[in-house]
């Protein structure tokens, strides 16, 4: 059993009707006399509301039809009745005949109980917590006694009681009945059930409130609201809002702008306490609020917003309202004649119910002609049907009067619904709970031993206490077959409606089921929503409200959070060069995949074109005419030296030497195709290797022939040695001793780490280059140096030759094709690092053909103009008057 709460004698103080019951209890004499054996007892003011039915086990009700202004207790005297308020809520009569309803269908289900027969005792709460502790103590006490504890008469056995839980005593809730071990029904708005909480007798006929707020998150969610605030009547729910919900919807992306909490305003300052909370609602800087309370702060809310302070607010705007359960627009609908249209599109959680067989007719027979029992009926039927009645406290003027045949049916809906409302179906179910206890405890009691009625009943009530734990494992399909059940808390578990309320300019309304919420679903399902039959204020203009602390961030832009501010307000920022966002408000800009890049806008990825050196784009096919021009140029050269290889001009010039160089200068031409194209792994592997031995080879060849000519000069003097020198093998030597150490280079490049392809995402934002990846830049970088090695001492060597005097001296043009060969290829480094994709290849094309270029047309275009052009330059005679 739990443990309850210690009170210390300030806090027994702070509650006067539980004062009351200690003194009943622990001071019987204040209440009897001894003077003889019998007790005398004063009686307790007689009750304006009552419905009673005296039966072998009475269910109790407490519920709220008429509203009082409440008044403070002095205990100076009795309370006085209650004079009955132009309030009436004449939909909660339907909860009265509901209760009536289910015992009577009991009764008459002979399944059920048999040989037992359920009464009930309903009593008007009043809405006042007030005559709510005075019921609670009328049903402990013997009839007509309001003594607790003391069998002074006739007294009911109890089972359990149904009540609606106000909000000024959600948080003081002192359990009176709980010490009875006699369970309670809340189906109103209901408490917030913690660890801390230490109400064993207490069921919940709706679920935890946490789940109805809950719900009215996923929904807030479902309309990308970000921005609400909180309305709070008489602290109703507010440390639970504060430590728990607010948390919540933080989590989940929702923000809490204000945080209002009031209390209902009474006394001489009512007006200026009705100003505060207008201006606090209409000032409000967010579109949707969520009220927390009961009937009657509802009420009151309705009262508040139907004020018109021109002198606080100019121009009052209107507001989404969510309300949990038993907050219903209609239970406010006898509350006064001021406009209800500010509820226009407002939405409420209602318990979710189905129709019970044989109920509307049972509604439609009612009528205060034989309604025995029955002390609600003529007030209500006075006030609903606006027509006087004989024993009614209601007199209209200049109206004939009720004769009891009016038919309910027949008035509107928002009036008395004929259809079966939450807060019915969870009366109803819970005297079904009790009644299947009940029954279960009856069973084991006839299965262990056979006694007679008078027995079994005399059994049974010292059972009863057993009530409480049986209906915390109870389970059963009820009548419209919804499982019926708790959880160890004593919540309900059930699923709610959600109902939005359409308002009319005469006053009448309609609740319209546009969802349902269901909390033991998955998280995914839990929510389902009927978009197309929502309304919304009419402030909105029908269509759907903004509730967020500022504009979304559109694509492209990421949040920038405020100082001191809620995460829900931010600034707006372009997202940095290169990420992007793709969706509304966004924490955080992210890059693209690698294969792609952000456009323009930095909303979107856009695949990278694919770019390399294709022989289908006008560069690539530049490249091929030229590449193509330049080795048909040097065949025709080779076919001309070919034709005239017996003219003195190409036998001066060492022949086989030239056929070797022009061999290699059109193997150099041809190398750039090996550049253009897709890379693939032998293009990739022959483009630098290729390049680097044939180039090295013309450069050795041009070295070959300046050493020759040198040789051949040194070796003209008398009685030199050099003539042994100037053979054709060492010429061939010479090319090959020099060629031979790139070989090696190359071949150790390919042998540890050969070029690869590969695709370049970074180099180019926009393009993936396909390359061919160097795998080791210092073993390129070798092949240049190598042949620059030898392109400089080709150079040196020209230039001191360049003055020899020999007919046909080719040093001094061999000298200017290394300075070109030179040029290029220093160039050719800062420019081909500096480049990216495909115009990296274009830099070494470009310096090969020009480099080749170079070497053919300073070596050999001089000897072909005079082989051409000037054959008579090219004899024997020219040749010795030269030399003479």
């Amino acid at each position: 059993m739990r443990e309850h709460r210690n009170l210390s004698l300030q806090d027994i103080f702070e509650f006067p009707i539980l004062t009351l019951i200690l003194l009943f209890l622990l001071f019987p004499h204040t209440v009897s006399q001894t003077q003889d054996a019998k007790c005398r007892v004063w009686h307790s003011p007689p009750r304006v509301h009552r419905y009673s039915q005296s039966e072998d086990f009475i269910y109790g009700g407490i519920i709220s039809l008429s509203i009082v202004e409440g008044k403070k207790m002095d205990f100076i005297q009795l309370p006085l009745e209650p004079a009955l308020s132009e309030i009436v809520v004449t939909e909660n009569y339907q909860q009265i005949l509901a209760l009536a309803f289910a015992v009577k269908e009991i009764n008459e289900n002979t399944r059920m109980l048999p040989n037992i027969t359920l009464g009930f005792n309903i009593y008007d709460s009043y809405l006042s917590s007030k005559w709510t502790y005075h019921a609670a103590i009328q049903f402990l006490s013997s009839k007509n006694n309001l003594v607790p504890n003391y069998k002074c008469g006739i007294q009911d056995t109890l089972l359990a009681v149904t009540e609606d839980l106000t909000s000024e005593r959600s948080h003081r809730k002192p359990n009176i009945l709980g010490i009875y071990k006699i369970p309670q029904f809340i189906y109103g708005s209901g408490m917030v059930v913690t660890e801390k909480d230490n109400l064993l007798y207490y069921f919940q006929m709706i679920p935890n409130v946490l789940y109805q707020y809950r719900g009215i998150m996923k929904l807030i969610q479902h309309f990308n609201w970000n921005w609400i605030g909180f309305f709070i009547a008489n602290g109703m729910h507010l440390e639970s809002v504060m430590n728990v919900i607010i948390p919540e919807f933080a989590k989940n992306g929702i923000c809490t702008a204000n945080i209002y909490t009031f209390i209902l305003c009474h006394g001489e300052n009512h007006m200026k306490c009705l100003e505060q909370s207008y201006y606090e609602v209409m000032n409000s800087e967010t579109n949707v609020m969520v009220f927390s309370g009961d009937m009657r702060s509802m009420i009151f809310l309705r009262w508040l917003l139907s004020f018109k302070f021109e002198c606080l607010i100019e121009k009052s705007k209107g507001h989404v309202w969510f309300m949990i359960a038993g907050m219903e627009l209609k239970n406010i609908i006898a509350a006064s004649e001021r406009p209800i249209l500010e509820f226009h599109g407002s939405y409420s959680f209602t318990v979710h119910s189905e129709e019970i067989q044989g109920f509307q007719q049972f509604l439609q027979k009612r009528n205060p002609l034989n309604s025995q029992g029955d002390g609600f009926i003529k007030d209500f039927w006075a006030r609903t049907f606006d027509c006087p009645f004989q024993d009614s406290r209601f007199h209209p003027k200049n109206r004939d009067a009720c004769t009891g045949m009016e038919k309910l049916e027949n008035l509107p809906e928002h009036i008395f619904p004929v259809r079966i409302s939450g807060q019915s179906y969870s009366i109803y179910n819970a005297v079904y709970a009790v009644a299947h206890a009940l029954h279960a405890i009856y069973a084991s009691v006839s299965r262990h031993k056979v006694m007679d009625g008078r027995e079994r009943r005399k059994h049974l009530i010292q059972q009863l206490w057993q009530l409480s734990h049986l209906l915390k494992t109870l389970s059963f399909n009820n009548s419209a077959r919804d499982k019926i059940s708790f959880d160890q808390e004593g919540s309900l578990l059930a699923r709610f409606d959600i109902i939005n309320w359409v308002t009319f300019p005469n006053q009448s309304f309609i609740g319209v089921k546009v969802g349902r919420m269901d909390p033991w679903a998955p998280p995914h399902k839990q929510l389902t929503i009927k978009a197309e039959e929502i309304v919304w204020h009419h402030g909105f203009n029908q269509s759907q409200p903004i509730s967020v602390c500022n504009a979304n961030c559109q694509p492209g832009y990421q949040k920038e959070t405020k100082e001191e501010e809620p995460f829900c307000c931010y600034n707006c920022v372009p997202c940095p060069k290169g990420w992007i966002s793709n969706k509304r408000d966004m924490d955080n800009c992210f890059k693209c995949p690698q294969n792609q890049y952000a456009n323009k806008e930095q909303n979107t990825c856009i695949p990278k074109v694919i770019s390399y050196l294709s022989y289908e784009e006008p560069l690539g096919i530049s490249i091929a005419i030229c590449t193509v021009l330049l080795s048909a140029i040097t065949v025709q050269i080779l076919k001309t030296f070919w034709k005239h290889h017996n003219t003195h001009i190409v036998k001066a010039n060492n022949r086989d030497l030239s056929y070797l160089l022009l061999i290699s200068l059109l193997l150099c031409f041809l190398c750039p195709l090996l550049f253009l194209g897709r890379p693939i792994t032998i293009t990739c592997h022959l483009r630098q290797t290729t390049f680097g031995v044939i180039f090295t080879m013309a450069v050795s060849c041009v070295l070959t022939k300046t050493l020759i000519v040198f040789l051949a000069f040194m070796a003209k003097h008398p009685g030199s040695k050099m003539k042994k020198w100037t053979g054709r093998k060492l010429a061939i030597f010479i090319v090959f001793s020099c060629t031979f150490p790139q070989v090696g280079i190359c071949i150790v490049w390919l042998a540890t780490s050969p070029p690869f392809p590969d695709s370049d995402m970074l180099s180019m934002s926009e393009k993936i280059v396909l390359q061919c990846n160097e795998s080791s830049p210092i073993m390129f970088y070798l092949v240049l140096c190598y042949l620059g090695l030898l392109a400089i001492a080709s150079f040196a060597v020209a230039f001191f030759a360049r003055r020899l005097p020999d007919t046909f001296n080719e040093a001094k043009f061999i000298t200017f094709s290394m300075l070109v060969f030179c040029n290029v290829w220093l160039t050719f480094v800062p420019t081909y690092l500096s480049t990216k994709g495909k115009y990296m290849v274009t830099v070494e094309i470009f310096s090969i053909l020009t480099s080749g270029s170079g070497l053919l047309g300073c070596i050999f275009a001089p000897k072909c103009y005079i082989i051409l052009l000037r054959p008579e330059l090219n004899k024997r005679e020219h040749l010795i008057s030269h030399k003479t």
